[in-house]
């Protein structure tokens, strides 16, 4: 039982998204992408007015364009619009931060432009195999054509971007990109700002490796980089500290109660994590998702 919600957790999240798209062909659809400038040379791009997917980086220069992951359906016009509001080059490279659909689903949409799809060898694995979760084959244009296991980097438009791979911590094809002359790293998933964050547990995911990548980043930063994250608003050192803090002290919490002998529905009656619930819980991972989801990750 607890398998089946875990994989019905992840297919509300790869499927959720195409539904709400479908939801709005009868009306307009004002989901658009918010665009900010983080330096000479690096936007970000994050949704508005409805969710959009993953926030989404920009590179730009004479060396061409890397993005940072590419949103979901039916939203490619708008991103493609966004784009060309920062820079009227196409897009050379894209880096995949993992294999869910809300940051991978124009894959194939850009590949067939001429866009080379980066990733983890374990992302085009499980794309691959299980498409971008549950088994939905994937158009093959959609997966990496440049694979990596530890680190790769980039050496474009006066920047050297590192791709460093983080084990078994939102899932086990994870991918942070640290710019190291602009002083920004984009965290995808393995970090959701203000956000209980998921942890996909079927693919690869540990709540351990989570903490430890997030400390991994925490460990490249200063008190002036510029933390991008998966999910909300651009982040800082201290947001990322917040969200260690957070998950170490409800990871605390939730094993004393298991110690005790409590079950899960015990634990979770008990609202453990209430102190967080106003300022952590969101519409997917709201508080008692994340009680079961802390709760397993413990035991």
């Amino acid at each position: 039982m607890k398998k089946l919600t875990h994989m019905l957790i992840l297919l509300c999240l790869c499927l959720a998204p195409a539904a709400y798209g479908h939801q709005h062909d009868k009306k307009e659809d004002k989901r658009d992408f918010a665009i900010t400038k983080l330096s000479d040379n690096i936007h970000v791009l994050i949704g508005v007015n409805g969710f959009t997917g993953g926030n989404i980086a920009l590179l730009t220069g004479e060396d061409g364009v890397i993005m940072i992951d590419d949103s979901m359906p039916p939203l490619g016009d708008k991103l493609k619009a966004a784009i060309k509001k920062v820079t009227p080059g196409s897009v050379d490279f894209i880096i995949n931060t993992h294999v869910h659909a809300d940051h991978t689903a124009h894959n194939a949409m850009f590949a067939k432009e001429g866009s080379w799809i980066i990733g983890h060898d374990n992302l085009r694995k499980h794309m691959a195999e299980k498409g971008f979760g549950m088994g939905t084959p994937v158009d093959p244009k959609a997966l990496p054509v440049i694979t990596f296991d530890n680190q790769m980097t980039f050496h474009l438009n006066g920047q050297d971007a590192k791709v460093i791979h983080i084990a078994n911590a939102h899932t086990n094809g994870d991918a942070i990109i640290h710019y190291e002359k602009a002083n920004i790293i984009h965290t995808g998933d393995i970090m959701f700002n203000k956000l209980f964050p998921y942890i996909d547990y079927n693919s690869g995911g540990s709540l351990e490796g989570y903490i430890n990548g997030q400390k991994k980043i925490l460990s490249l930063t200063d008190e002036k980089t510029t933390v991008i994250p998966g999910h909300g608003e651009v982040a800082t050192p201290a947001d990322l500290q917040a969200s260690i803090d957070m998950l170490e002290d409800s990871s605390k919490i939730i094993k004393a109660l298991i110690d005790e002998g409590l079950t899960e529905d015990e634990v979770v009656a008990k609202n453990p994590l209430q102190k967080y619930h106003d300022t952590w819980n969101w519409g997917f991972i709201h508080t008692e998702r994340m009680t079961r989801q802390i709760y397993n990750g413990v035991k």
